[in-house]
């Protein structure tokens, strides 16, 4: 059993303090490691310098309390649990605020924030030179990535399978896109570029991997683990890819310090930001449009524009402003959808409010009509 301490596991003095009414109850603070979709799996000081994983179960308070199913508890989460006595369940009895949150929109038609990861330090991309890569794509990250707090790191993996040349320029035009990630070229097979994960997993660290299926992922997490702990498909001659086979997101602590959380291969990654983060992401952007004659210009036709402009002198990619409209289009129809669903809500809920009132009044006027008068009292 590893020896460890909470922060270890990530806690600090500011989850310590939001504990503390918690802790006046006798519940004890866990992380979430895995989500068993009816319950959890979590770690907890055993007292002893070791700690214990339990599979632990969500109160009904905390899911009617929660407003959506992102604010339910997701792996990285820090928790209260009432720990049961032998034969009878622990229970989660709060979640505490997330210091960070990495999420999307949940794939399909809702509208509905999925959380991927919570209070993660660094979210590592993992892509290569060749199939995967696709810039559009990589900004939806980095507009995710930038919204949640982590810190942003992308890693060109299999470059032993391209040449040189496309993988400094790969690295090339992903630094483009953002000036504060990192970038690195690396390689399980060959064991190249691997000593700078060192760099982001550090004590009390969290860092969680997203990427494609068939980038290398599993086989990235199993070097970290010195371990097969991610099964992987054999390598295809013709393509030199494996096939990824993490099914279910899960949170895992280091013998050498640092917490890992791996994501299943990420097929969709559809925004869940605002304006403000996404203006953020394509500030460059922005600037040449304050050149367009007019303030309401829609950078279509119009004359004087400033953006059309630039994309024909090109001084403006563009295919990376097509995917700033794309992105634009999204985030406005996300917002459409929010506003809609927030008006069934409140519907439902007036609805709801009012039937309970009308059930109050009846139960009310059947009390009265059961209760004895003061006539009826004195004979």
């Amino acid at each position: 059993m590893p020896r460890f301490t909470l922060e270890d596991l990530g806690w600090n003095a500011s989850f310590a303090k939001q504990f503390e009414p918690l802790a006046a109850e006798g519940w004890k603070p866990a992380r979430l490691i895995r989500d068993n979709k009816i319950s959890y799996g979590a770690l907890l000081d055993d007292g002893s310098g070791g700690y214990d994983e339990l599979e632990v179960i969500l109160s009904g308070k905390v899911y009617h309390d929660a407003a959506t199913d992102a604010d339910l508890p997701a792996v990285g989460d820090w928790v209260a649990l009432d720990v049961g006595k032998e034969g009878t369940d622990t229970v989660i009895r709060a979640r505490l605020p997330r210091q960070t949150c990495f999420s999307r929109k949940a794939p399909g038609l809702s509208a509905e924030e999925q959380v991927i990861a919570a209070n993660v330090d660094t979210v590592i991309v993992i892509t290569d030179a060749e199939t995967d890569l696709n810039l559009r794509r990589m900004e939806r990250y980095f507009t995710l990535i930038a919204r949640s707090g982590a810190k942003a790191v992308v890693l060109i993996n299999k470059i032993d399978l391209t040449s040189k040349e496309q993988n400094e320029q790969a690295a090339a035009d992903i630094r483009q896109l953002s000036a504060s990630a990192d970038v690195h070229l690396t390689s399980v097979t060959k064991r190249k570029g691997i000593k700078v994960l060192k760099n982001y997993f550090k004590r009390g660290q969290t860092v969680a991997f997203i990427g494609s299926s068939g980038v290398g992922k599993s086989a990235m997490i199993n070097l970290l683990l010195g371990e097969e702990w991610q099964w992987t498909d054999e390598v295809n001659e013709k393509t030199g890819r494996g096939r990824h086979t993490t099914t279910a997101r899960e949170l895992i602590v280091l013998d050498g310090g640092g917490i890992l959380i791996d994501n299943p291969g990420i097929k969709e990654v559809q925004m869940w930001t605002d304006e403000t983060t996404l203006r953020e992401r394509f500030a460059d952007i922005d600037q040449v449009a304050i050149g367009c004659r007019f303030g309401d210009c829609k950078h279509g036709k119009d004359a004087g524009c400033a953006i059309r402009a630039a994309v024909e002198a090109g001084t403006l990619d563009a295919a990376r402003y097509e995917g700033y409209l794309k992105l634009e289009e999204e985030i406005a129809e996300l917002r459409k959808k929010r506003k809609k669903r927030q008006m069934t809500v409140e519907r439902v809920f007036k609805r709801d409010h009012k039937i309970k009132a009308r059930n109050r009044e009846d139960r009310h006027d059947i009390e009265r009509n059961l209760r004895p008068s003061r006539h009826e009292h004195r004979e």
